[in-house]
């Protein structure tokens, strides 16, 4: 597959639009239906009973765009099956709210759709020798399935936050689909420029303050798509674009959700238990709102994109640095939250003042 601009453009265009316009049905729908999210524990971030049904616009832009500009592609119709079984999961877990294994279950079914398909990591490259290194079919299933879920699970983990799951999603597949049109992989450019098109249009609505939430059926959707069309047989002959450059745009998400299963562990909990413990969470602690947590999670992305991108061109030293820079960001971000009740616009001289003015008034 060739590519021109309005080969990537139209479809991302065609995407957006779609789910833009789907979105406010889904609003109108998701009551009708029983699929709201009712604020239960002090984990939820909003106050009132919000919609959460916005899969149906990511959905929509996905599935539309893709039928209309890859009809003919027998790879992007295999993972289109399995986006239309993920999303199905998604949505009766958002009207019923089915439990952590079945959950895990219908991921990994999914994933072994991929794999009985063809749609599957056969081989890496082997960096401690020449050539690549070839799995044998346990282990090529293996890896494909834990890799397909793990980051279905790290998107469905980020979902804490308005917009931050769609914002993060955008980023990362315009990420990898750059990367991959810079190795000739127009097929995953096409595939991954669909995705971001489709959150982006979604997200006017779940910024914050969000109008709706997208569920699980929309975050589950959004991590499905992106770790299977990274890894999509004209894909296979570029390592650097199936596991490392999602790994690297991702890295946040996927850290994320690798401490929260450590965290759980070490204190004998189930992993699907949900706490207030994730890095967006932190961060409000620190002292940031839902908007400009939201705001610095997307930098992170950002900066990890752009790593991802040094890294695919072998700009060693480069993305090393900036690599160090998140490290440092992170940090800052997380490290501290004691002083999360500070007013950080005002000045405690002027407080002081106030204070003596009272007292001598008295």
């Amino acid at each position: 597959m060739t590519a021109t601009s309005i080969d990537l453009w139209g479809p991302f265009l065609v995407a957006l639009v779609v789910a833009a316009a789907v979105a406010p049905l889904s609003i109108k729908i998701a009551p009708k239906i029983g699929a709201m999210d009712i604020p239960k524990d002090e984990r939820r971030m909003h106050s009132k009973a919000m919609p959460r049904f916005g899969g149906m616009a990511i959905f929509a832009g996905v599935i539309i765009t893709l039928i209309l500009f890859a009809h003919g592609d027998k790879e992007i119709m295999s993972i289109m099956t399995g986006c239309i079984f993920i999303y199905a999961i998604g949505v009766v877990d958002d009207l019923k709210t089915l439990k952590p294994m079945i959950k895990l279950v219908g991921q990994i079914a999914c994933a072994l759709l991929l794999y009985v398909q063809g749609i599957k990591i056969e081989f890496v490259t082997n960096y401690l020798g020449d050539g690549n290194m070839i799995f044998g079919d346990v282990a090529c299933m293996l890896i494909t399935v834990i890799w397909v879920v793990a980051i279905t699970n790290a998107v469905n983990l980020i979902d804490g936050l308005d917009g931050l799951a769609a914002g993060t999603s955008a980023i990362s597949a315009l990420c990898i689909g750059y990367v991959a049109y810079i190795h000739g992989q127009y097929t995953t450019t096409f595939a991954m420029m669909v995705v971001a098109g489709a959150a982006l249009g979604f997200l006017p609505f779940n910024f914050h303050p969000a109008k709706t939430f997208m569920g699980d059926s929309g975050s589950q959707l959004l991590g499905f798509s992106i770790a299977a069309f990274s890894i999509m047989g004209a894909v296979k002959s570029t390592t650097i674009v199936v596991v490392i450059i999602p790994a690297l745009v991702l890295g946040l998400p996927i850290f994320d959700t690798l401490m929260a299963i450590v965290r759980r562990t070490m204190r004998r909990q189930s992993f699907a238990t949900a706490d207030k413990e994730h890095f967006h969470h932190r961060i409000m602690r620190a002292g940031y709102g839902q908007k400009r947590s939201v705001m610095l999670m997307y930098c992170v992305s950002a900066i990890m994109g752009i790593v991802a991108v040094l890294y695919s061109r072998g700009y060693t030293v480069e993305y090393l640095g900036l690599l160090a820079v998140v490290a440092m960001l992170v940090y800052v971000l997380l490290s501290d939250t004691s002083n999360r009740n500070v007013n950080v616009r005002g000045s405690k001289i002027p407080n002081e003042r106030r204070e003596n003015k009272e007292k001598s008034r008295d």
